[in-house]
């Protein structure tokens, strides 16, 4: 059987609210032509972001209502502590309130002005948090990723030489940990290989710097090394993912992706002096350690969440359903980051609107358009987002977990193609207001 079906019945349902072009363009104007400032009940399908917006399941929502909020010991966080350390080794478990906290938690501690963090793509928050402290975050992507169109199994892989080469210019001691990040969000939702994660392991260990892994997407990176990667076919999801982790020496996760919460994160290790000093700054910041700003619900929904993610009818059902929205519009023209990803479609904005130069934003002008001429919400990786890190101007499609159908995704196939019909139409934009940090949350442009 050819046909995508999705792994669950729907039981619960949520209107969405049909506007028209005239309204959209009323509120793009009024919202400075920034995404993130246009009111959800005016989005038709929301695809800004796969974080804190997957469908919970029946199990995940009767696990919630055991929830226990005592402030100290919950029982919650215990349940949640055991799934975590069978699923990662870590000894460590440090519940955070989402993902960019257990960075800040870990970068404050970790980092020292001046000091360099490699990794294989640093999405937006890591980035900003390792500036904030002070550090600069370096990207070491494979150079075939350097082309959007190449069709290569895992094209999120670290450049190991170039991480040797880091290291010898920089020293050592100026790099207090390595990350990849699984799968790499920036680079195109790409996986990363089992013996990328061992060459990288390898090459820290000799140098005594830490291994870790941005593990918010997790489970979808396993699938693809059991289906890409020779001699793990007939593992397991969660064998894969046991045998990632066990390389790490310590994980920052966002639980509002491969965990189905709609909020959370955690922050684990094995080093015991690390966690205490982690620990302290989550009582000062967050909570205490066995909440981390979290409610027993959440807790409980989340460790439903983890095991849920590596069943293999779900991650089947995910990749397979990305990769259709993929392959329907570039087998129709429209430039997409080859091959599909686990979470998002990336279209190459840069690629489909040449006439539109980088200082003019054309990932942003797409999302923009796509929006108008469909009520689709979508975000920019590219110039906005990244600044003059930026490597490539992308238009992510992330896709929600169990939330949208196929016809859902039949239609954004039908708007993002009736765009590239008329493309060379859409003007760029310039930015009028931004803020020093993270910009694209907020920042307001102009049409030019």
């Amino acid at each position: 059987m050819q046909t995508i079906i999705e792994p669950f019945r729907i039981k619960s349902v949520e209107p969405i609210r049909q506007t028209t072009s005239e309204e959209r363009e009323q509120l793009l104007n009024a919202a400075g032509y920034n995404l993130f400032l246009i009111d959800a009940k005016n989005i038709l399908i929301d695809l800004l972001t796969d974080s804190g917006t997957s469908a919970m399941s029946t199990e995940q929502w009767a696990a919630m209502m055991r929830g226990d909020e005592s402030y100290a010991g919950s029982e919650s966080f215990y349940r949640m502590e055991r799934v975590v350390r069978d699923l990662t080794g870590l000894r460590h478990v440090i519940p955070t309130h989402q993902g960019r906290a257990a960075e800040r938690i870990l970068f404050t501690v970790l980092c020292r002005k001046g000091q360099v963090i490699p990794n294989n793509t640093h999405f937006d928050t890591t980035r900003a948090n390792i500036e904030f402290a002070g550090a600069r975050a370096v990207d070491l992507l494979t150079p075939e990723a350097a082309d959007t169109q190449a069709r290569l199994d895992f094209k999120g892989n670290m450049d190991v030489q170039a991480l040797e080469r880091l290291i010898a210019a920089e020293g050592a001691a100026n790099i207090p940990l390595v990350m990849i990040t699984v799968t790499d969000n920036s680079g195109g939702g790409q996986p990363v290989s089992m013996a990328n994660i061992a060459a990288v392991k390898e090459v820290a260990s000799r140098h005594g710097i830490p291994l870790y892994l941005d593990a918010c997407r997790f489970a979808e990176n396993a699938w693809f090394i059991a289906q890409r990667e020779p001699g793990y076919a007939e593992w397991t999801p969660k064998q894969i993912a046991q045998k990632m982790f066990s390389y790490a020496d310590g994980c920052t996760f966002s639980a509002k992706k491969d965990a189905f919460a709609n909020i959370g994160g955690l922050l684990c290790t094995n080093d015991d002096r690390l966690a205490v000093q982690e620990t302290n700054l989550l009582i000062l910041t967050e909570g205490f350690p066995t909440y981390g700003g979290l409610a027993g619900r959440d807790l409980e929904a989340i460790a439903v969440g983890l095991e849920e993610v590596l069943h293999p009818d779900y991650l089947r059902y995910r990749i397979a359903s990305t990769g259709y929205l993929g392959r329907h519009i570039a087998d129709h023209g429209v430039p997409i980051v080859e091959p599909p990803g686990g979470h998002a479609i990336y279209i190459d904005a840069a690629r489909m609107l040449p006439h539109v130069p980088k200082h003019q934003f054309p990932a942003q002008a797409l999302a923009v358009e796509l929006y108008r001429h469909a009520g689709i919400r979508s975000v920019e990786i590219g110039s906005v987002m990244f600044g003059a890190n930026a490597k490539h101007e992308l238009l992510r499609l992330a896709i929600p977990r169990r939330v949208y159908t196929q016809s859902h995704m039949d239609y954004v196939v039908e708007a993002i193609l009736e765009v590239n019909d008329y493309r060379a139409h859409i003007c760029g934009l310039a930015i009028e207001s931004e803020p020093p940090f993270l910009r694209h949350f907020s920042a307001r442009f102009r049409r030019i």
